[in-house]
């Protein structure tokens, strides 16, 4: 982050802050390789670097590259005036946020890491400030997440008034000595907190924010937003409660239960009447993070290995749906309509495949990442006996197919469908789309990839454990 900032210093120029941010999370990206650890390293009672931590922290990295590219088309294309190089500080801001947070084991640098991410976002998301629906967005992320995080805050301080411990390995040794008042106090801190991690998965009853900020945000924000951001409140949950062993508290996992079956039943039938794709999706994550929830409700390794695959099978699909919409916006509107893509197969044949690949990964359709992560969420559910979560999971799965076959459909269209804006002249260079097109047949191959041969990454996520 340094090193593009003392760029922007020396020389603001938009094409070379692109290029240092993109070198530095490149390298960032590749020693998270090399410096695999083989056995943990704890840093106090503050961090922990192991490969769980390393795996997700290579996941931020690569979605944030991805987005990073995106970026600078949306930038260039799209935001009409000549301050863009802060916006990739800020990018870096919020992905340091991110990968600091995946490592955390302790209260402490589990808050300071989320409000670094947090601000990083609330700038983030208002960048576009020319556009009404982007101020609007920020604020009411800028609002929601400030009363989320005071709930977060005050679980925090509730646990640590019955336990005087703040870090997750301590909880594990203090909690079984509480008496029956102290744990009922506990309970309600972890209660409080649960209010704070719900809403960075916008998951139900905490998702009212999702749909908006999504469709206010530009379409790289929404991106890292669905996937950097997300997957680092997973990975602190998975280590939270497995390392403080709360997996033991009966009332907790059932709110979690039900938090689950509101969000897989609430997410697919909010998405069901959706025209605007970016609210489609923003609605659909809240039933996909409903879905990785029955994977950590199960908890132990195999649950634990389910959520892992399901988020990065996950994080691929959605880079893919913004990166597609970027390329295929062509004015200051982005392509967020339904009636955008009418048609879109006969015009531009390999966006589309892509884009039906994308649809049907998210559907759990097989051959695809996204079935064999459902598949895997559902071994472990049956393996635990979960049937309620198992038969939600199924039945609003079929409510799924729905409004993604309708997209698809659409695409598939000739009759009665208004094609001329994908013959008008795009904003966008035939360097950076051919780039983009390259970039997102990758990204489409790799999701089939992952559905037909998932051993490989299988094998790299049991070693995690």
């Amino acid at each position: 982050m340094l090193f593009t900032m003392l760029g922007i210093a020396i020389k603001r120029n938009h094409t070379l802050a692109f290029i240092s941010t993109l070198v530095t999370l490149a390298a960032a990206f590749g020693s998270a390789f090399f410096s695999w650890p083989q056995t943990p390293h704890a840093i106090g009672d503050l961090f922990r670097i192991d490969r769980f931590g390393s795996y997700f922290q290579a996941l931020i990295l690569f979605a944030t590259c991805i987005i990073t590219f995106f970026s600078y088309i949306s930038l260039r294309n799209f935001y009409p005036e000549r301050r863009k190089e802060e916006y990739y500080l800020l990018l870096l801001l919020a992905t340091i946020g991110a990968s600091t947070m995946v490592i955390s084991t302790h209260f402490i640098s589990f808050f300071v890491a989320l409000e670094i991410l947090n601000i990083s976002l609330y700038a983030l998301i208002g960048y576009y400030r020319e556009r009404p629906s982007a101020i609007e967005a920020g604020i009411k992320y800028l609002i929601l997440a400030a009363m989320s995080s005071a709930f977060l805050l005050f679980g925090m301080a509730l646990i640590y008034t019955v336990t005087g411990a703040l870090s997750f390995q301590a909880l594990a040794t203090v909690t079984p000595k509480l008496t029956a008042a102290a744990v009922t106090m506990l309970t309600g801190g972890i209660g409080l907190m649960l209010t704070g991690i719900g809403f960075k998965l916008a998951l139900a009853p905490f998702h009212l924010w999702a749909p908006d900020v999504y469709e206010g945000s530009s379409s790289p924000v929404s991106a890292f937003i669905a996937t950097a951001s997300k997957g680092a409140m997973v990975a602190i949950l998975l280590r939270f409660f497995s390392m403080a062993r709360f997996y033991d508290f009966k009332k907790i996992m059932l709110v979690f239960t039900v938090i689950a079956i509101l969000s897989m039943l609430g997410g697919n039938l909010l998405a069901l009447r959706q025209n605007n794709i970016k609210r489609m999706l923003a609605y659909s994550s809240i039933a996909h993070f409903g879905y990785l929830l029955v994977a950590f409700i199960v908890g132990q390794a195999m649950g634990a290995q389910a959520a892992i695959f399901y988020l990065t099978a996950y994080t691929l699909t959605i880079l893919s749906a913004f990166g597609l919409i970027t390329l295929l916006s062509t004015s200051d509107k982005e392509a967020t309509d339904i009636e955008n893509y009418a048609g879109l197969f006969w015009k531009k044949p390999v966006f589309a495949t892509v884009f039906s690949v994308v649809l049907l990964s998210l559907a759990g359709i097989p051959l695809t990442a996204g079935f064999m992560g459902k598949f895997l969420v559902l071994t472990a559910g049956v393996g635990k006996g979960d049937w309620l979560l198992v038969l939600t999971l199924i039945s609003s799965s079929v409510i799924g197919l729905f409004y993604y076959l309708r997209f698809i459909f659409a695409m598939m269209k000739t009759n009665g469908s208004d094609l001329s804006y994908l013959s008008s002249p795009s904003p966008i260079s035939s360097r950076s789309s051919m780039t983009g097109m390259i970039l997102l047949t990758i990204l489409g191959g790799a999701i089939l990839w992952m559905g037909l041969f998932p051993t490989w990454l299988l094998v790299i996520i049991k070693g995690l454990m």
